[in-house]
This record gives C-alpha cells, structure tokens and sequence, in this order.
C-alpha cells in the first residue's frame, strides 16, 4: 500500500504529457482504446488524439479540458495532476476560442413598407368616410325640395298655425255660377241638377239618347225581360263554380297539409317520383302538398311538426319513436 504513492510521481515525471500518462495507465489496467471510447461516449480517434498530444480532433480547449478529466477520473488517477501535466505542456500557446456573435444586417423589406403604405390609405379613407357621415348627420346635405303640392302652414289671428292642403281649399270653395243664371232662383237651379241627370242617364257613349221605352222593347224583341236576362247571368256563373269545387274537393282528397314549430328537415316524394318537398324548413312554415298516392316521406326533428292527411291529423311522434326522425308512407 506504501508503495503506490511514490510509485505515482515517479510516473508523472517521467511521462512529458498528459496523454501519455493516460496512455500508460491505460495499457497497465489493461484496457483498449474502443472500452475507453464506449465508456466515455467517444470515438477511439478522439482518445487515440489525447493520448498522442494531437488536438486536431477537438479544437475547442473547453471539450479538451473536459475530456482529459473524464478520462482521468474513469482510470481513477488524480484529475489535478493531469491537468497540471496539461498546462506545462500547452503554456501560453493555448488560446482560448471564443464565439463571437454574428450580426447580419438585412435590408429593409419591400413588403413592409408596401403595407405600411397600404395600412395608411386605409386609415386616411376611413376618416374622410367618417367625416362625410358626421357632415351628413348634421344636416350639410343639400335642402329639401319644396313641392307645390305640400301643405300650406297659415298663421291665424289668434296665433294658432292652420295647415291646409291646396286641394281640400279648392274643395272648399263653391262653385262658380254660370253665366246667364241668377243667383235667387233656387228652384230653377234644382229643376235644372234635375233634368241635366235624366240627360246624362238617357244619353249613351256616343252622344245618341236612349229611352226607357227602347230598351224595354228590344228586350220583348229578344224574348227575354231584364229579369230574365239577370236569372240567366246567375246561372252561368254557377255552372262555371261548379268545375272549380270539384277540383277543390279532389285537391283536397289527395292533400297533405304541414306546419314547422321548429327547424326541420324533409324529403317527400309521391309514386311518379316526383319530389314535393325536399330540405331545411324554417319555423314558422306552413305548406300544403298535393301528390299522386302512396306519398313517401321522410321527416327530420318530428316532434316539432304538425301534419294532416285528407283531413285527419298524423301523430308523428309514435312514428319517429327514440331518434325523433319519422319515415313512412301515406296513401298506400
């Protein structure tokens, strides 16, 4: 046990590097240099450069440092003195490597300054916007119009204001008397309204007058008296009614009325495949379909649609069951 402490400088003296003392602790402990390489992490080209005192390998002093240690402290030698075997060797001509930041000035982009230029259109468009509205809601527009046919505002005696429309005042304003007549003869006036109606009644399109007398017989001409004529009138727009209910009533037979509570979606199509009614259905919808039966339907969100078939209403909430989507079909 004595032995090993003064066994150990003599070594150190005798060995002129650091790597050679490495070397030879090493090969005494019988290790190779790929044992040391895989214990370490490293390549054997790497311990082979310690070993030989060529740092091609590892440039760096910080990674040679540390790897020297490393090494020393897997042989179990003292780290300081290889260390120390380290810097005698090396001395000034160690020159620690530093790395220095690299600063690269790029030139302006095009881009930025084309949305620069941009973003300020914007803003400069949008505040001549802004004052063109505020101009307007202060009432900078053009005034209004006066039209001739407005209201007349007329300030009364007591202060009150009068509105009055030109014609309600041309309404207002009797006529004008004709000339020739006299204002005193009431009588004569009244017989004349009198006889001027019986004129305009007796008086056809064209300015030919037309009697009483000659109506009645050209209707005894014709066969028929005006009552007559006016019995037959009814008729025929009974007879014309009568095609209108019956398709009324066949529309009715075939038809298929539907009211949406809520949002839904349908597909309906009668046996000649032709598609009544297919989509989303806002709420609120109500429709009535006519189709050649069986009608196949499909309707989505069932619980919230009413429906009728000829009449009779269509409980569709036992149809559509759990998934609240009912498929089926009518008129089969």
């Amino acid at each position: 046990m004595s032995e090993t402490p003064q066994s150990e400088p003599n070594i150190l003296s005798s060995q002129g590097s650091p790597g050679e003392y490495l070397r030879h602790e090493r090969e005494r402990q019988g290790l190779s240099r790929e044992e040391v390489g895989a214990a370490l992490n490293l390549r054997p080209a790497v311990i082979e450069g310690l070993e030989d005192g060529s740092y091609d390998q590892v440039p760096v002093v910080t990674y040679r440092r540390g790897y020297l240690r490393s090494y020393a402290q897997l042989l179990g030698v003292d780290t300081h003195q290889v260390m120390e075997l380290y810097q005698a060797q090396m001395g000034n001509e160690e020159v620690e490597r530093k790395v220095t930041p690299v600063y690269i000035n790029k030139p302006p982009s095009r881009i930025g300054a084309w949305l620069f230029r941009l973003v300020t259109l914007i803003v400069i468009a949008g505040l001549i916007g802004l004052t063109l509205m505020w101009w307007q809601s202060r009432g900078g527009g053009e005034p209004p119009e006066v039209s001739d046919n407005g209201p007349v505002s007329v300030d009364s005696i007591d202060g009150s204001e009068a509105t009055q429309n030109d014609s309600d005042s041309e309404a207002a304003l009797p006529p004008l008397p004709e000339e020739g007549s006299e204002m005193g003869l009431v009588e004569d006036e009244a017989d004349t309204g009198e006889s001027a109606a019986a004129t305009d009644n007796n008086v056809t399109e064209d300015g030919t007058p037309v009697t009483v007398a000659a109506v009645n017989a050209a209707a005894e001409q014709a066969g028929t008296t005006p009552q007559d004529a006016s019995a037959s009138n009814d008729a025929q727009a009974e007879t014309e009614q009568q095609p209108a209910v019956s398709e009324q009533a066949v529309a009715s037979a075939n038809g298929l009325h539907i009211t949406f509570n809520d949002v839904s979606w349908v597909n309906i199509n009668d046996s000649t495949n032709t598609q009544l009614l297919n989509g989303n259905q806002d709420a609120g919808t109500e429709v009535t379909l006519e189709g050649t039966p069986p009608i196949r339907l499909v309707i989505g969100n069932a619980s919230a649609v009413d429906m009728s078939w000829q009449g009779e209403p269509v409980d569709l909430n036992s149809i559509a069951g759990g998934t609240n989507v009912a498929r089926f079909t009518l008129g089969e």
